[in-house]
């Protein structure tokens, strides 16, 4: 029998225990955490995202800045922007939000967040601490689905994982965080020669590719646990995850579902890294 790993209400219980961090920093500081976030254009799925993100700073009580450009603005705009956002003190956070229109240069953008700002998690300079072990803000997904593992006292040490998908976003800093946690880690992707037998290995599968149903039950290990970090549409315009949830099911000792495992996480962990980045400051 399958163990549902129900992401909403963890979502739910760490939105509380960062509103109480919250609190008690702005008591202790006298000043409000502060979480920018930079929404160029009009993107339809960009503006609930942003809207989503602003919802949940004012459940845990950080003050979101929403900063709106339009669509033609220019690389200079974008950058003096940011370059603002960065030297302002109140703020602790900052997230632009991807993607930005074609003509921009988001790279170019994205270096301007200074490392200690960056709650994404996406620096070269977080990134390079992540693979080193050392502390800094990590990518929310890949920290969300940790907190999810150790949450529901899932043993990592020792066991073998397999994270499909080498995203910068994902894949790559998932694969870290389980090599940090004492995991035995394989990386799998479009080029993988025998996908199968590789997730049959695995005591832990995490799914990032962003294929509709694509995990199937003979990929499974009897008794895996089985992350999905996918969000698809299935062939009836539903939402699904990469794995074939109602066949893989019941060969997991735990699976998260789509919707309500995985996602609900990772707005949270936004929250929690704009916590963080305010303790760190110090200001």
């Amino acid at each position: 029998m399958y163990n549902l790993i129900d992401g909403k209400k963890l979502a739910q219980e760490m939105r509380e225990e960062i509103r109480l961090g919250v609190e008690e920093f702005t008591k202790k500081n006298g000043r409000e955490i502060g979480l920018a976030v930079v929404l160029v254009g009009q993107d339809p799925a960009s503006q609930v995202y942003v809207r989503n993100k602003i919802k949940a700073c004012a459940e845990v009580g950080i003050k979101s800045y929403a900063k709106y450009l339009s669509a033609e603005s220019t690389q200079a705009e974008v950058e003096g922007l940011v370059k603002e956002l960065s030297s302002d003190k109140n703020i602790d956070g900052i997230l632009v939000q991807l993607p930005l229109p074609k003509h921009l240069d988001a790279d170019k953008i994205l270096r301007l967040i200074p490392t200690d700002k960056d709650v994404d998690g996406f620096s070269e300079e977080n990134t390079g601490k992540l693979s080193m072990n050392e502390d800094c803000l990590v990518a929310c997904t890949p920290n969300g689905v940790m907190k999810m593992l150790e949450r529901y006292g899932i043993e990592i040490k020792g066991k073998k994982a397999v994270v499909i998908g080498r995203s910068n976003i994902v894949g790559k800093p998932m694969a870290m965080l389980l090599l940090n946690a004492d995991a035995t880690v394989t990386v799998c992707h479009s080029k993988t020669r025998d996908l199968k037998e590789e997730c049959l290995r695995a005591d832990i599968l995490v799914s990032a590719i962003g294929k509709s149903k694509f995990v199937t039950a003979d990929m499974v290990k009897e008794g895996a646990v089985v992350i999905d970090v996918g969000m698809n549409r299935d062939e009836n315009g539903k939402l699904c995850g990469d794995v074939d949830f109602e066949n893989v099911k019941d060969k997991c000792s735990y699976i998260t579902p789509v919707p309500g495992g995985v996602g609900p996480m990772t707005i949270t962990m936004l929250m929690y890294n704009t916590l963080q980045s305010a303790l760190r400051r110090k200001i």
